[in-house]
């Protein structure tokens, strides 16, 4: 069966910029650009050109200097937003212009101090002049799933009518459930006149860590485009990550049959980059990426995976970029793992000696957490106070878990549907304080 494919867009430049501590430069912005272009997303939003200067640059010249994927800029539904954002477009063979305007009450009343009506006409009116400058025009109500659902779908008829291309649909405060966005997506595409005429896209935040699960529901319900940043990074708690959704569509078919452009060999060295760049490390359990997605320490986990990965293990290291899987030494790993780095090391010891260095190994790992290569030469100096290197034999060293043996770690009979070829992809801002004060200055959004 064909699978649908989705289109990715990334927003790590803008909205994942916008998490304390992550601003990039221009040469920054675009030295992620291109390793996002290699990555192989659809759109990658390289800023908002108003914030400052240094933005309108950095979108200027990643609109020049990467031509294959759409190249978006931010813009409020203002005159002069969307005219600058033109101007730093004006280089990219793909621009998009992507105009958002708050719609929910709270919003309206707090934040824009809009009426309803007045909301609703300067979204049309906006997107209507984006649209006379650029054919591609992205619109985000922002704040959506806490907008009234009636007047959401005059403002997404009325941009409609104005000549949007994409229709964004923004969980900007990560309030919505799984069910609830995917139950608006569905309404939307029922509800909304010419709705068939424009992609419906997906934008999701974490503030309940539910970012990822919506987004995949909003999918299932008929979304087409879904936004995520590298490393789930973004405004408060992040955004949906894209090395998440994007495993999890080539990791479960038989429940997303959709397809994206996504090499995802690439998906860790661009973590990698972005933390280099900004200098935000990963959390070490982050999914996909984490310093311990693909690590092991306890005893029954690392016997299993010694045996058959798949055991452990549902994608290889390796399709996401990592170089391996790590068998960690702490006192939850068992002999077997222990013997193993034993012989990697060049000692060999029969069952009574492999069970007096375990005893003395746990003692150890209690203290010290992680027992590493020189801890453990030394407890074997120890308990045969001196060096008794061994052969290490070519069985051995296939065991190990760094072998890259992957066709036999992973053999075809397994009773979960797993993706079979992970390899058919080749591997190789600041806020501004003296304009539209009549709209509170409010920068960042969507």
């Amino acid at each position: 069966m064909e699978k649908t494919r989705l289109t990715i867009f990334d927003t790590t430049l803008r909205d994942g910029e916008q998490s304390p501590g992550c601003s990039m430069n221009m040469p920054e912005k675009l030295r992620l650009a291109h390793q996002l272009d290699r990555l192989g997303v659809d759109v990658i939003e390289a800023g908002f050109p108003i914030a400052s200067q240094g933005d309108f640059a950095a979108v200027q010249a990643v609109a020049a200097a990467v031509p294959r994927p759409i190249i978006a800029a931010l813009a409020r539904a203002t005159r002069p937003d969307i005219e600058r954002a033109w101007q730093a477009l004006s280089g990219a063979v793909c621009p998009r212009i992507h105009v958002f305007l708050a719609t929910s009450d709270i919003h309206l009343q707090y934040k824009l101090r809009l009426t309803r009506r007045q909301c609703l006409e300067q979204a049309r009116d906006s997107v209507s002049l984006a649209k006379s400058l650029c054919d591609d025009v992205e619109f985000s109500p922002e704040d959506a799933t806490r907008t009234d659902p009636d007047f959401l779908f005059q403002v997404l008829e009325a941009v409609i009518e104005a000549g949007a291309t994409t229709l964004n649909i923004p969980d900007t405060v990560g309030y919505s459930v799984p069910a609830e966005f995917g139950e608006l997506i569905q309404n939307i595409r029922q509800r909304v006149r010419g709705i068939e005429k424009v992609t419906i896209s997906a934008h999701c935040h974490d503030d309940l860590g539910l970012a990822v699960a919506n987004t995949l529901a909003a999918v299932a319900a008929g979304a087409r485009q879904v936004e995520c940043t590298i490393n789930g990074i973004g405004e408060r708690a992040g955004n949906a990550s894209l090395e998440e959704i994007v495993m999890a569509l080539r990791v479960r078919p038989d429940r997303y049959a959709y397809d994206t452009g996504v090499v995802s060999e690439h998906l860790f060295p661009a973590s990698q980059l972005l933390g280099e760049i900004t200098g935000v490390p990963v959390q070490p359990n982050k999914a996909i990426i984490g310093r311990n997605a693909f690590a092991h320490e306890a005893g029954i986990h690392q016997d299993g995976m010694l045996k058959n990965r798949l055991t452990y293990e549902i994608m290889t290291p390796q399709s996401v970029g990592v170089p391996d899987s790590k068998l960690v030494l702490g006192k939850h790993s068992g002999r077997h793992a222990l013997g193993l780095r034993c012989e990697q090391l060049g000692y060999q010891f029969d069952r009574r000696e492999l069970d007096d260095i375990y005893r003395r190994f746990v003692v150890v790992a209690d203290e010290i957490k992680h027992v590493h290569d020189h801890d453990l030469l030394d407890l074997i100096r120890q308990v045969h106070g001196a060096s008794r290197p061994g052969p290490l034999h070519a069985a051995s060293a296939a065991a190990s878990i760094g072998s890259g043996k992957t066709d036999d770690a992973f053999p075809k009979p397994f009773p979960v549907a797993l993706p079979t070829d992970f390899s058919a992809a080749t591997l190789p801002l600041k806020p501004m304080t003296d304009q539209h004060s009549d709209q509170e200055d409010y920068l960042w959004g969507v």
